[in-house]
């Protein structure tokens, strides 16, 4: 099996990409919790069968933009297209527990994001007149954890983690604002994460599924409609620590958004694809730490009702000790 503290790695970052960078946002803003080809990370599905704490440094960068041909539900109004910049930090901590040997393993996290992004569209207000309008907004986003994640191991080269994953409305949050630190609702995402290995070639398939639940937002009366999320990454391992490979994500809406702005957007259902590199580096450090790193580019390459980006950038830094 590989070591436990590589899987540990692993594991923290998935839950770290979990983190929509979105602070004005859900499907009621074309995009949701996920970002595509953000959640898929090295070793997704081992959780460590030892007990290890980890700590998890992320940061995200989209530039997206919804053509503005289409309409776009935006704090309670409607934006004819959208521009968007976002930059993420997070900081993860998880902990594995001690449940000895055997093939179910457990662990918790809590993940603080911290958002910065910058808004642009066109807003249809009051007599159906059109104005141009810019907002930016900086501070804590909503809080996200996983109160339990348990990990399965079918053999050693092939495991299993489930988790269920909730982020709370704890961000500053106002409907009249194009830009806020908050999606204000309350979300649920059950995931699967699986991790095949191929220990002759050096070749790794992680893949990550999962669907989220969102509450209304009460601020403008809008819900969105359930979203399934699945990313792959194939990678080839090295010797001397690093690894290359492609990320291929995509995240399709389950059914109609509601409330008096999705109706009249006929429920604005959307869907996307993203695909592109990853490299990753691990290093082990003294006294059982390791360091790991991981950089990848994944652009949106079809869209439909979500934000298009060509410049979705995720870096992540993992200390396990």
């Amino acid at each position: 099996m590989q070591s436990a503290i590589a899987a540990v790695a692993g594991l923290l970052a998935v839950l770290a990409g979990l983190v929509l960078p979105a602070a004005a946002w859900a499907t009621e803003g074309a995009l949701g919790r996920q970002i595509t080809g953000t959640n898929v990370q090295p070793n997704a599905g081992i959780v460590s069968p030892e007990p290890i704490w980890a700590v998890n440094l992320s940061q995200i960068y989209l530039d997206g933009t919804v053509g503005g041909s289409r309409e776009v539900p935006v704090g309670g109004r409607t934006s004819l297209g959208l521009d968007a910049k976002v930059a993420f930090t997070l900081a993860t901590v998880l902990k594995t527990w001690d449940t000895g040997p055997g093939r179910w393993n457990f662990a918790s996290s809590f993940t603080l994001p911290y958002v910065w992004n910058k808004v642009n569209s066109t807003v249809t207000g009051a007599g159906g007149r059109s104005t141009e309008q810019s907002d930016t907004a900086s501070n804590l986003f909503d809080i996200y954890f996983s109160p339990i994640i348990a990990g399965y191991h079918f053999s050693e080269t092939s495991h299993m983690a489930l988790s269920l994953n909730i982020w709370a409305p704890t961000g500053k949050y106002n409907a009249d604002d194009m830009a806020n630190p908050s999606l204000n609702n309350w979300t649920f995402i059950p995931q699967v994460a699986y991790t095949k290995i191929f220990p002759e070639s050096g070749f790794q398939l992680d893949t990550v599924a999962g669907v989220q639940f969102y509450t209304r937002n009460n601020a403008t009366d809008y819900r969105n409609a359930p979203l399934f999320s699945m990313d792959v990454m194939g990678r080839k391992i090295f010797s001397n620590g690093l690894s290359a490979g492609l990320v291929l994500g995509t995240i399709q809406q389950l059914g109609s958004d509601s409330g008096p702005t999705a109706d009249r957007l006929n429920g604005f259902k959307g869907r996307d694809w993203a695909l592109g590199p990853i490299v990753t580096y691990d290093r082990k450090l003294a006294d059982k730490r390791s360091l790991s790193l991981s950089l990848r580019w994944v652009p949106t390459i079809s869209s439909t009702k979500r934000l298009d980006s060509n410049d979705t950038v995720m870096a992540t830094a993992t200390l396990v000790f």
